[in-house]
């Protein structure tokens, strides 16, 4: 049986929206010889995650640690997780349906593609979505396309990372999630795209929930010292790998 793992850091979690990600999870279908699991790694030791989720369903995977940040939450559970495939799931996002499915179709059906994404759509207080309009023409994405793309629009990216789904022997390569804050998943995204094509669907994959207490949307997020530090170690890495691949 193959296994796709979706990977899910907690820390402090409202239990609204995670309960939501839950049934979101839930409600993926999966193809014949396939199983799913979510690997949910706390950021921390306060047991919230089982308090809120069903303890006793067998396809979550909990598991703690002390407390050291998403990036290094987010490997834990990577090391814990069973999957050839291996997707994240931010604790306040939710899946849309058919998404796992999507992922699986293109990576079984491509074997040289080690990653793909897909359209996402903000998911605002009020229940309302709105789209982006600079999403990529669909299909695949070569190599080089990404980090051109990245240094070319101030350090933004023409897909979503929160919507990966990797081949995991390509995520460990890379290193996991790149120990940054709050750029571990641009930092693992940016990697592989270096080293392998990727893929983009062009149906929404995933609702990013904007929110007052996200941390993206906090001042620290984009504080200039530590933003440019952290895009600047992210690029010198991806030229690293472009120039190894060359030799």
């Amino acid at each position: 049986m193959n296994v796709l793992s979706i990977i899910t850091a907690i820390y402090n979690p409202d239990a609204g929206q995670l309960r939501e990600a839950y049934d979101s999870i839930r409600a993926q279908v999966m193809p014949d010889g396939w199983e799913l699991e979510w690997v949910v790694q706390e950021d921390g030791r306060t047991g919230i995650a089982e308090e809120i989720l069903s303890s006793d369903d067998p396809l979550i995977a909990f598991g703690s640690g002390r407390q050291n940040g998403v990036a290094i939450t987010r490997n834990l559970a990577l090391a814990r997780a069973r999957g050839t495939l291996v997707k994240n799931l931010d604790q306040d996002d939710v899946l849309t349906k058919g998404v796992v499915m999507r992922d699986i179709e293109v990576l079984v059906s491509n074997p040289d593609v080690g990653w793909t994404t897909s359209r996402v759509l903000d998911l605002l207080p009020d229940g309302s979505t709105l789209g982006f309009d600079n999403d990529p023409p669909a299909g695949r994405l070569e190599p080089g396309v990404v980090l051109h793309h990245w240094r070319k629009h101030n350090f933004r990216l023409p897909v979503h990372p929160t919507t990966m789904c990797l081949r995991r022997e390509l995520l460990t390569a890379v290193g996991g999630w790149m120990a940054v804050p709050g750029s571990d998943d641009t930092g693992a995204l940016v990697a592989a795209s270096i080293l392998s094509p990727g893929w983009f669907r062009e149906e929404v994959g995933l609702l990013y929930r904007k929110w007052p207490g996200q941390e993206s949307a906090g001042g620290a997020h984009t504080e200039p010292v530590e933003w440019n530090a952290r895009m600047s170690l992210i690029n010198e890495r991806a030229e690293a790998l472009a120039a190894l691949g060359k030799r």
